[in-house]
């Protein structure tokens, strides 16, 4: 008798590392509850996985399913210098990339059939890709459901925003504190260098009819109000923090581009709460005039730091930024400057104290999840509204800068000021108040019987269904020669 085929899904993410991590950490939990996971980007970003993480050619086991990669060609060189173009790299990605995920479901047709196919944002492609297959598709939303609610306001012209106009309006969304004009995802304000950016993320909405499912990460009692009001429009399935391994998951397989530094033993050295961490994410950088005025700041402040100042993507056109002549003899043991971090570690370090962050979603829901206070950074995008929950809405935060739309240098006195802030005095002990609160809430979420672990199990359970249900009515068919089944794109019931 032939072992019974176990159901298999198949997982597409965007090349980009904020998009990867949570796409692939999804993967993990999928495959701890049984199923069979085949993760897939493009093959330039995934030499660069293997390089760092030492990825195997063979499926891994992962509590009672599996996980395995399967990388594909965009068809450009590797060296193809439209790559550092979004806006031309894009319409090639789609091109070579609707082929190739065609070919790779064509190639497990027989033997381990695709069940479920589920993109995250930025390739709204796939949900087309799936779709003419006849093969059920899912949608994971790689930012919060706040910004999610932001985006889709726009896109269906709901409240107004700011335009060419009245470009300092604030917007007010349902069930939203008032958001000031800088305060929204800047792809969308007028004054945006980035629109096509934008325009991609909203292109999203054109295609949400087409999955049958939203997930994102993030948790329900961390965002009730946007989630509940979303999921009038959508079937919205809050399952994060999805960072947080399963208990049933036996794989350290990691999804970043570079190998990280060894930096723990560092912090065993350090006293509990003593140290800041500070990273700007896998894509923002600050200048030069910036860099120096951050070192001057951590310098005047006298804290310990473990600062992360990654190397310039070969796709970039940036420097890479240098420390003040004579900064690192100053600062002695009390800093460590590495070029890549293994964050999750860190943070739940106990010598680590806070975070100054970007704030990218990832970030984000790590120091949430984490319990550590943060030192908002923020560059562009989400980061701003996120810094703006942050501070105002989890209370978990300080304020440092409002985004590149600001235009200025934070100087090292404002530096300085805020993470003392941060550190010391009754500012630091609510947020940490407040940030272990929201640690709390996140480890129920995903715990059995939480409501993030009963969504996934839903998910899962809805996508065997309809692989019984598609298998019985494909045999069925077959045996009365008549055409391929559809019905199955119905709507879900979970």
């Amino acid at each position: 008798m032939r072992p019974e085929t176990p159901t298999h899904v198949l997982l597409v993410s965007f090349p980009g590392q904020g998009h990867i991590n949570p796409l692939l950490r999804l993967g993990k939990r999928l495959a701890a509850k049984g199923l069979l996971v085949t993760f897939s980007t493009t093959e330039n970003f995934g030499k660069e996985m293997r390089k760092a993480n030492n990825i195997p050619d063979q499926p891994t086991p992962v509590g009672d399913g599996s996980l395995r990669f399967e990388f594909f060609e965009d068809g450009w060189e590797e060296e193809e210098p439209r790559r550092k173009e979004l806006d031309e790299y894009l319409p090639q990605l789609e091109h070579g990339g609707k082929e190739a995920i065609h070919q790779i479901i064509k190639k497990y047709a027989e033997d381990h059939p695709v069940s479920c196919v589920i993109n995250n944002s930025f390739i709204p492609w796939v949900c087309d890709v799936a779709n003419d297959l006849g093969i059920p598709n899912a949608v994971l939303w790689v930012q919060s459901c706040t910004v999610f609610s932001v985006y889709c306001h726009y896109f269906h012209n709901l409240v107004p925003f700011p335009s060419e106009a009245e470009p300092k309006i604030d917007v007010q969304l349902p069930c939203m504190p008032l958001l000031k004009y800088d305060e929204i995802p800047d792809f969308l304000h007028p004054s945006s260098p980035f629109p096509f950016i934008g325009r991609l993320i909203l292109s999203q909405f054109k295609n949400l009819s087409k999955p049958f499912c939203v997930l994102m990460d993030t948790f329900q009692e961390l965002e009730p109000d946007s989630i509940n009001s979303m999921s009038k429009f959508y079937m919205i399935k809050p399952v994060g923090p999805l960072f947080v391994k399963p208990k049933a998951s036996n794989t350290s397989i990691r999804g970043d581009f570079l190998k990280a530094d060894d930096c723990i033993e560092w912090l065993n050295s350090k006293s509990p709460a003593s140290v800041v961490y500070i990273s700007f994410g896998s894509i923002a950088y600050i200048g030069q005039e910036q860099v120096d005025e951050l070192a001057h700041g951590l310098l005047n402040s006298g804290i310990s730091f473990l600062w992360v100042m990654k190397p310039p993507n070969k796709t970039t056109n940036f420097k890479p930024p240098v420390l003040p002549d004579g900064f690192m003899e100053k600062v002695g043991n009390k800093g460590k400057v590495i070029q890549w971090s293994p964050q999750e570690e860190v943070l739940a370090h106990a010598s680590v104290a806070c975070f100054v962050t970007h704030c990218g979603w990832n970030s984000s829901m790590e120091a949430l999840t984490l319990g550590v206070p943060v030192v908002t950074f923020p560059q562009w995008g989400d980061q701003v509204t996120n810094a703006r929950f942050l501070v105002d809405v989890f209370g978990v935060g300080v304020r440092l800068s409002r985004g590149v739309a600001e235009n200025i240098l934070i100087l090292r006195d404002d530096i300085e000021r805020c993470l003392l802030e941060a550190m010391v005095g009754p500012k630091a002990v609510e947020m940490k108040h407040n940030a272990l609160k929201w640690k709390m809430a996140a480890k129920e979420a995903v715990e059995e019987g939480g409501s993030s672990n009963q969504n996934i199990q839903a998910f899962v359970d809805e996508i065997r269904k309809r692989c019984v249900a598609v298998a019985s009515e494909t045999t069925t068919q077959k045996q009365e020669n008549n055409i391929n089944p559809t019905c199955f794109m119905d709507k879900p019931t979970i």
